[in-house]
């Protein structure tokens, strides 16, 4: 290497520049930790035991693809990944088009306007437990309030949450409920970054507020919206604390509600298999990250940058 080279070397590297790579790392450093510590670390402790059998006194045993393969033959299993894929088909597009709605209602020039952003981001600071109580009273089949309304005007009520063809859908209500003010506020800060002179120069050309909506709303808001449509679909993919709370052990309706992370939590922690609700877990996981990249794929046609 000559002179020059290892002058030009450096030069690259100085000593700012280690300093800055320093600081750099250490800034990182907590996320970085905690990523390792909370997230890899579980993950690749969870495929470990995916492939094993727990057994007495907290020893497990290897039982290689034994796992996944009763998977594929577990009636319940196939189930729940209908369940799943269900209130995901419900919940998903009736998140996504509601809070659109909301969004663009409240990027108006309104009086009040902060009172309601307010009161529709209020179900994402509840408890999760007071809501399912309060849902829980709501579709009651007997003193809820749903089924009094109904009865008001001469309609006779479903049993919401026990009978088996009307509970799944009763949870997606909750869902899509729980999940507007959320992905209202991401939608509304996109809604904020477009220009106003695009719809005054539509406006002066003739084109109607719906007009709009779809050739300029739509369009410039696509980069939220994707980023709303991808979480929406993780988060509904891993729903169980609101079915946990609503649905009963006893319930007839439990078979046709719960989902995987539901099953995952029945196989890790009542039965204590541990193996199995990991190989359930992982299976999530691979069904997740097929869709995600699906939609990272499909991206490419409708959202521009």
């Amino acid at each position: 290497m000559t002179l020059k080279s290892k002058s030009i070397t450096k030069t690259k590297i100085s000593k700012g520049t280690l300093n800055e790579w320093a600081w750099a790392y250490i800034m990182i450093a907590p996320t970085f930790i905690g990523l390792m510590a909370l997230n890899i670390i579980p993950a690749i402790q969870t495929l470990i035991l995916s492939f094993e059998k727990a057994g007495a006194f907290g020893k497990a045993t290897w039982v290689g693809l034994d796992n996944y393969r009763k998977l594929f033959q577990d009636a319940e299993v196939l189930q729940a990944i209908f369940n799943t894929l269900k209130y995901s088909v419900i919940v998903v597009p009736g998140t996504v088009i509601i809070s659109l709605i909301v969004a663009v209602l409240l990027n108006k020039k309104i009086k009040g306007i902060t009172i309601y952003r307010t009161i529709y981001f209020l179900p994402m600071v509840a408890a999760p437990a007071a809501i399912a109580m309060v849902w829980r009273w709501l579709y009651n089949s007997e003193y809820g309030l749903i089924n009094y309304l109904l009865s008001v005007i001469g309609i006779d009520g479903p049993k919401w949450i026990t009978d088996p063809n009307v509970a799944l859908i009763s949870i997606a209500i909750v869902g899509i409920w729980s999940a507007i003010g959320y992905n209202m506020v991401l939608l509304l800060a996109g809604l904020q970054e477009i220009p106003k002179d695009y719809y005054e120069a539509a406006s002066i050309d003739g084109a109607s507020p719906l007009r709009q909506f779809f050739t300029i709303t739509i369009p410039l808001v696509s980069p939220s919206l994707f980023f709303v449509v991808v979480t929406s679909v993780i988060s509904a993919f891993q729903v169980f604390d609101i079915i946990f709370m609503m649905i009963d052990k006893i319930n007839p309706a439990l078979t046709n509600t719960q989902s995987l992370v539901y099953l995952f939590y029945k196989y890790s922690f009542v039965v204590n298999d541990k193996g199995y609700g990991s190989a359930i877990v992982m299976l999530l996981l691979a069904i997740i990250m097929v869709v995600t990249v699906i939609q990272v794929k499909c991206q490419k046609k409708w959202v521009n940058y």
